[in-house]
């Protein structure tokens, strides 16, 4: 007699609530540092209180969110030493990822990420598309490497700097040199060499956060 598989059950209201929330963090839509109007987003959302601070409670622990006693919740602000920690991490993880894929990917997995390279040259000039493009070239080479834990650290690693208000793509001239050095990259990983994969997404990052540094301030008169 066949088994018959329970259905799924439905996504909570909170899960809901907190994925609404994380999309209009992303959005800009709740700028960093912007406190959360909860009684607003429950007028809004037509909710009560604990599936919203159920969300939060979820952002929270994903750090997109920071909850201060007795004031509430605060979009996270990243401050110039988590970018440059943040920067630091991806840099370390990802470039060994890379050295991985450059010795075991298949050529079909190389295939998989040469097609992701070609939808990352072709969404140039459309800023929203290009970070799109970027960021599942990026994760689907950490996949392709194999190790989840990295995957999971560089996962939430990537979405904090989705809340750096100086996203080094944003600076003038980025995204073409954000594309050539993936260019670069991606024919170090076709010939199969390691080191110098490891070495050119070093790079990559260390360029990345050249442009990602705020402004300095105006020297005093």
């Amino acid at each position: 007699m066949p088994i018959t598989q329970a259905p799924l059950a439905p996504r909570a209201l909170y899960e809901e609530v907190a994925e609404l929330l994380r999309q209009r963090i992303f959005a800009r839509e709740l700028e960093p540092g912007s406190w959360v109007d909860e009684q607003k987003l429950c007028a809004e959302l037509g909710i009560s209180r604990t599936p919203l601070r159920e969300a939060l409670k979820v952002l929270a622990s994903e750090g997109l969110v920071t909850m201060k006693v007795r004031r509430g919740a605060y979009v996270t602000e990243m401050s110039e030493r988590d970018v440059r920690e943040a920067y630091q991490l991806l840099a370390l993880l990802e470039s060994d990822a890379a050295a991985g894929v450059a010795r075991h990917a298949s050529d079909a997995e190389l295939g998989e990420l040469q097609a992701l390279h070609e939808a990352l040259e072709n969404s140039l000039g459309e800023r929203d598309a290009f970070f799109g493009a970027n960021e599942r070239f990026h994760l689907r080479l950490i996949e392709l490497d194999g190790n989840r834990w990295r995957l999971q650290i560089i996962t939430d690693l990537r979405r904090l700097m989705k809340l750096n208000r100086h996203h080094s793509l944003f600076k003038q001239g980025r995204l073409d040199e954000s594309l050539q050095e993936h260019r670069a990259l991606m024919a170090a990983l076709r010939r199969r060499d390691a080191d110098a994969a490891a070495e050119l997404l070093r790079t990559h990052f260390q360029n990345g956060l050249a442009a990602a540094a705020p402004p300095s301030p105006p020297a005093s008169a």
